[in-house]
C-alpha cells in the first residue's frame, strides 16, 4: 500500500488550500451567527436549556417559540462540520460546501424578493431585532457568494496517466453512489407526490403557497426560521438533483449526500418522535392515507440512514477509501 507523504486521496490539492480556508472561515462565521441566535432565543424564552434540548427531538416538548427552527438548528451543525472539514483540507467538504452555498443563496434571494414589498421593508425599521436580522441575511448572501466563487474552481482533476482512476470512475465507489442516488430519487418523488396531493386536495391557496417559496414577505412577519413552503419545495429539489448526480456516479457529490441525508434523518427522527408522543401510530393504519404516510416515513428513516452509512463508508474511493494499487498489492500478498 502506498504510504508516501502527500498521497492521501481524500485531501485537496495544495493549490486549492486558499479556497478551502476561505470556505472554512465563511461557514464557521455563519454557523456561529446561527448558534448565537439560538442562544439568544433560549435566554429570551421562558423555558430552560433542558426544555430546548428536549425540543430538539420532540416538537411538542415545549410550547415556547424559538427564533430559529429545526432546519436552522440542523444547518448550524452542518455549517460548522463542513467548516471543520474544509479547514482540514478534506475533498469531501467541497460538494457539501457548494450545497450549503446554494441553500444560503436561495434563502437570500427569497428575502431579497420580499424586500420589494414596502410594508415588509418597514418591519425591518420598526422591529427591535430588524437590523440584526437584516445583517444576518446579508451575511448569508456574502457567505454564499464567496463559497460558490472559490469552491467551484477547486476541482481535483487527475492528470492522464496519474493512476488507475485517471481513465474513469472506479466500481468501488460507483455502486454505493448509485444506490444513494436511487434512495434519494425515490424519496424526492414520494415527497413531490405528497406535496402535489396537499396542493390539490382543496383548502390550500396554491398561488400563495408557490409565492411563499420565493417571496419572504408572504407571511408578513420577520422570521429567520424558514417557511414550510421553502423547506418543502427546497428539499424536493435537492433530493432529486443530488439523486440524479449520485446515480450518474459522480464521486464528488459524496459530501453533499452525507450532509443532506443527515439533515433529513434528523428531521425524520423528529417526526417519528412526534408521531409516537401524539399516539398517531395507533391510528395510522385505519385509513389508506395514514398507511401511505407511515410507509413514507419508514422509508425516509431507512433510506436516509442507509445513505449516511454508505457516504461515510470506504466505497467512495477518492475520499478516503483504499487506493486501487493498495488493494492489488494486498491481494498479491506483497508487503
Amino acid at each position: 500500500m502506498d504510504v508516501r507523504p502527500g498521497t492521501d486521496p481524500g485531501r485537496a490539492a495544495p493549490e486549492h488550500s486558499g479556497a478551502y480556508l476561505a470556505t472554512a472561515l465563511c461557514l464557521a462565521l455563519y454557523g456561529g451567527t446561527l448558534a448565537a441566535w439560538t442562544v439568544y432565543g433560549i435566554v429570551q424564552s421562558d423555558g430552560t436549556l433542558g426544555d430546548f434540548l428536549e425540543g430538539l427531538f420532540n416538537p411538542g416538548a415545549s410550547p415556547v417559540p424559538q427564533i430559529l427552527g429545526p432546519y436552522e438548528w440542523s444547518l448550524t451543525v452542518v455549517f460548522l462540520v463542513v467548516a471543520g472539514l474544509a479547514l482540514a483540507q478534506r475533498r469531501v467538504a467541497r460538494s457539501a460546501a457548494l450545497l450549503s452555498g446554494f441553500l444560503l443563496l436561495a434563502l437570500s434571494l427569497r428575502e431579497g424578493v420580499g424586500l420589494i414589498d414596502t410594508t415588509y421593508r418597514d418591519q425591518y425599521r420598526n422591529d427591535p431585532l430588524g437590523g440584526w436580522t437584516l445583517a444576518t441575511r446579508g451575511l448569508g448572501l456574502v457567505v454564499a457568494l464567496v463559497v460558490l466563487a472559490v469552491m467551484f474552481p477547486a476541482t481535483d482533476r487527475r492528470r492522464a496517466g496519474a493512476g488507475p482512476r485517471a481513465a474513469g470512475p472506479d466500481a468501488t465507489w460507483r455502486r454505493p453512489s448509485r444506490v444513494c442516488g436511487v434512495l434519494f430519487l425515490l424519496m424526492g418523488l414520494a415527497r413531490l407526490g405528497w406535496t402535489g396531493r396537499d396542493l390539490t386536495a382543496g383548502g390550500t391557496d396554491v398561488v400563495r403557497y408557490l409565492r411563499g417559496v420565493v417571496d419572504g414577505s408572504v407571511h408578513g412577519t420577520l422570521d429567520l426560521e424558514s417557511s414550510i413552503e421553502f423547506t418543502t419545495v427546497g428539499s424536493v429539489a435537492v433530493l432529486l438533483i443530488l439523486g440524479l448526480l449520485a446515480f450518474r456516479g459522480r464521486h464528488d457529490v459524496r459530501g453533499a449526500l452525507l450532509v443532506f441525508a443527515s439533515v433529513e434523518l434528523y428531521l425524520t427522527v423528529r417526526t417519528v418522535v412526534w408521531l409516537t408522543v401524539t399516539g398517531f401510530f395507533n391510528r395510522s393504519f385505519e385509513t389508506t392515507e395514514g398507511t401511505l404516510s407511515m410507509a413514507t416515513t419508514a422509508y425516509g428513516l431507512a433510506a436516509m440512514t442507509s445513505v449516511v452509512v454508505l457516504a461515510t463508508g470506504r466505497g467512495f474511493g477518492p475520499y478516503g477509501g483504499l487506493r486501487a494499487e493498495g488493494l492489488r498489492t494486498a491481494g498479491a500478498g506483497r508487503p
